[in-house]
């Protein structure tokens, strides 16, 4: 049969390919009978010597003891594809929808492609993004009985719900609730504790809430003004570790990165105070800044 990606190369019933020469008069043909074909060291396809051109029925006949029907359920471009597939030799003549495809075979099929495509499948909620974060930076700071919510063992957990679930396609496995997956894989004995271990906010000396970023889970981080943090004596423990504090002017931006405060307030504050109190004269500036009241805002305008 002709490979229609390359015109003078055909597809043997065998699985090798047969070049025609170049100028033949049977380029072109849809299927060939070769008398005679040859293949040459270091070639990938025979070149053919003797063929005749012949129609799909008489190829039909000439190779019927080659026939069969297959039933074919892969992973293929994303999702499940379980399809009746009728050959002759190597050569694919139909190819139709398998209405009702085994569900074992599904199921392979499935756990084949979260193999090779990861856990991109599932659809990643802002919620559950956070969670898996949350989960991971307990597992990096306190260990057991904390969660692996790494990819691997994800993706043994997704694994299991495919194999005891109704999940039979790629939308299925965009409709898992992947929350409650994670959720599911916390002990009950720490399960009420994630919000006071990994809070999702930290509530600082000026009243804010400041949202944790749990991105690095080996480094949780808090970015937050100066100002809002007088009388904070130290950083508060997050996941089993100080919080990594990214400390903003006010005009947010990067002043001190630091885990231990303490040192920051003895050693570094003193530099920042007397770089920025003249750019920012309506924000406070303490000598003392564990002894201030912590602010969010600014002195009016005279």
């Amino acid at each position: 049969e002709a490979d229609a990606t390359r015109s003078p190369v055909y597809l043997m019933a065998n699985g090798t390919g047969a070049e025609l020469a170049p100028g033949s008069s049977l380029r072109g043909a849809d299927w060939l009978a070769i008398a005679i074909a040859d293949r040459q060291p270091g070639r990938r396809d025979a070149r053919v010597r003797s063929a005749v051109a012949i129609d799909e029925p008489t190829a039909r006949e000439l190779g019927r003891s080659l026939l069969r029907t297959d039933r074919s359920v892969r992973w293929r471009d994303g999702d499940v594809r379980a399809e009746r597939v009728e050959r002759l030799g190597a050569i694919v003549l139909s190819t139709r929808p398998l209405p009702e495809p085994d569900a074992a075979a599904v199921r392979d099929a499935l756990l084949d492609g979260l193999r090779a495509e990861g856990l991109g499948l599932l659809r990643w909620s802002g919620a559950a993004t956070e969670l898996r974060a949350r989960l991971a930076a307990c597992r990096a700071g306190l260990g057991d009985p904390w969660p692996d919510v790494s990819d691997a063992a994800l993706l043994e957990t997704v694994a299991e719900a495919v194999r005891h679930g109704r999940v039979r396609s790629a939308a299925d496995l965009r409709k898992l609730d992947v929350t409650g997956l994670l959720r599911a894989q916390v002990p009950w004995s720490v399960a009420g504790r994630l919000d006071e271990t990994a809070p999702e906010r930290v509530l600082v000396p000026s009243g804010s809430r400041v949202r944790v970023d749990y991105t690095d889970p080996t480094a949780p981080l808090l970015a937050v003004k100066v100002q809002e943090v007088f009388g904070w004596s130290s950083a508060p423990v997050v996941a089993g570790r100080p919080l990594l504090l990214h400390l903003l002017s006010p005009a947010a931006r990067p002043v001190a990165v630091t885990s231990d405060l303490a040192s920051f307030w003895a050693t570094g504050y003193a530099g920042v105070r007397a770089e920025l109190r003249g750019r920012y004269p309506r924000h406070p500036w303490p000598e003392d800044p564990t002894a201030a009241d912590a602010t969010r805002r600014v002195k009016p305008r005279r």
